[in-house]
């Protein structure tokens, strides 16, 4: 298994909403809105095995100090074979240095963020208006 990372935001939205589907995540429920929200985020990783979208990651910035990342999935066949981790280390590469790194993690995702260094944020407590239904 070969898989290569990309920067480009040149995607087409029926990748993105197989992989989103496949991990049953409900902004594949508003796919205009989804590609809009990955081909505008600051940064938008995708991984491929060939021709094939394994896994995407994004972020949103203020481009000096603060990082936002709303999404990370891989394919679920793909999981567990460091595919997520190339995607967290290629920010890593572009924003180590911010003062402030932060996402929000659930499940078996909050494992992946910590052997990752993510940490909880001392005692805050994480809150939203949120419309999905898959946490």
């Amino acid at each position: 298994m070969e898989i290569t990372l990309s920067e480009t935001k040149e995607i087409n939205i029926e990748d993105i909403l197989i992989l989103y589907k496949a991990n049953e995540w409900s902004s594949a429920n508003k796919p205009n809105e989804l590609y809009n929200a990955l081909t505008n985020s600051e940064t938008l990783i995708t991984a491929w095995e060939g021709e094939k979208l394994v896994g995407l990651g994004n972020a949103i910035s203020d481009g000096f100090l603060t990082v936002y990342y709303p999404h990370l999935l891989v394919l679920p066949e793909y999981q567990g074979k460091g595919i997520g981790k190339m995607i967290v280390d290629k920010m890593q590469e572009k924003y180590s240095h911010f003062h402030m790194q932060m996402l929000t993690a659930d499940g078996k995702a909050v494992d992946f963020y910590k052997k990752n260094g993510f940490e909880r944020a001392g005692k805050t407590e994480p809150m939203w208006i949120y419309q999905g239904d898959e946490h």
